[in-house]
């Protein structure tokens, strides 16, 4: 039977291979037809850059996907992100975001939050908060936009 840090050090080793996957293997990322709202964030800083266009039908995130470049942990969770926000509202997706940002303070992962979980040992790093952080941004400004149309 092993042991209670080897199992939290299993736990880490897998959370970091599903970051790294997402990050070699990217889902949604492209350009996205019929866009109804779209918009774009840069950390100066470390030299990410990304952009979320998304597709809004009957109040709903019927598509969305992801442009951009920067470090495995900006990403991973744009490309996570775009999977968990499909079919959701934007008073659904605001949930998520705040659950997200509680994660980042606490370190616990959040099953709310499916594979974006993963990204709970960021905690220890809050230097890399805003890497996380800022496809969310991206998506909460093309939602808002989608929202003005």
């Amino acid at each position: 039977m092993s042991s209670p840090a080897d199992q939290s050090a299993g736990l880490a080793a897998l959370y970091q291979e599903r970051i790294l996957e997402h990050y070699r293997r990217p889902r949604h990322k492209g350009a996205l037809d019929r866009a109804t709202g779209s918009h774009g964030e840069k950390n100066p800083l470390c030299g990410d850059d990304v952009a979320v266009a998304v597709r809004v039908e009957g109040g709903r995130v019927d598509a969305a996907c992801y442009t951009g470049t920067g470090c495995s942990i900006m990403q991973a969770t744009a490309s996570m992100l775009m999977d968990l926000v499909h079919g959701r509202t934007a008073e659904e997706v605001e949930v998520l975001a705040r659950r997200f940002d509680e994660m980042l303070a606490s370190g616990e992962s959040d099953a709310s939050l499916g594979e974006l979980g993963a990204l709970a040992g960021v905690a220890a790093f809050p230097a890399r908060h805003k890497c996380a952080r800022l496809p969310w941004k991206a998506l909460s400004g093309a939602l808002e936009q989608s929202r003005g149309r």
